[in-house]
Order: structure tokens, then C-alpha cells, then sequence
């Protein structure tokens, strides 16, 4: 079931993304519904790289936690 959102923008943001609509041979709702998922997509879902680099750091950080637990630093002052 769709929804209907109502918002209100500046006239000058309103004839950006009716140009980008026209640009794209979309209406501005459907603009603004493409242009608003795909940057959801984009900003929140991370490749396999991203991930993989994520799960390096919290190994790092796992035998940091563990190296203070036993006792195996340094305080350097």
C-alpha cells in the first residue's frame, strides 16, 4: 500500500529537483522517491571490502581487550 508524505522546500530546492526529474523523464515524486532510496542504499549498506575492513578493527580490538585483561601493556607517562 503506498503512503503519501507531504513536505515543504524552498522554491529554489523545488526547481533543483524538477530539472533533475526532467533530466531523468520522471515526475518530482518519483524523483524524490528514487533520489531518496538510492542514497539510503548507498550511505548504509557497506561492500565486502568496507566489511571486511570493519571486522580487522574489532579483531584489533578484541586482542586489545584481552592484552589489558592479562596483565600485557605499558603505561607510558
Amino acid at each position: 500500500m503506498q503512503k503519501t508524505i507531504t513536505m515543504r522546500i524552498d522554491n529554489a530546492i523545488y526547481d533543483i529537483f524538477k530539472k533533475a526529474a526532467e533530466g531523468q523523464k520522471r515526475t518530482i515524486s518519483n524523483y524524490m522517491e528514487y533520489a531518496a532510496l538510492n542514497y539510503t542504499i548507498n550511505e548504509s549498506v557497506i561492500d565486502d571490502e568496507e566489511m571486511q575492513e570493519i571486522l580487522e578493527f574489532e579483531k584489533d580490538l578484541k586482542k586489545g581487550l584481552s592484552d589489558i585483561s592479562a596483565g600485557r601493556y605499558k603505561v607510558i607517562g
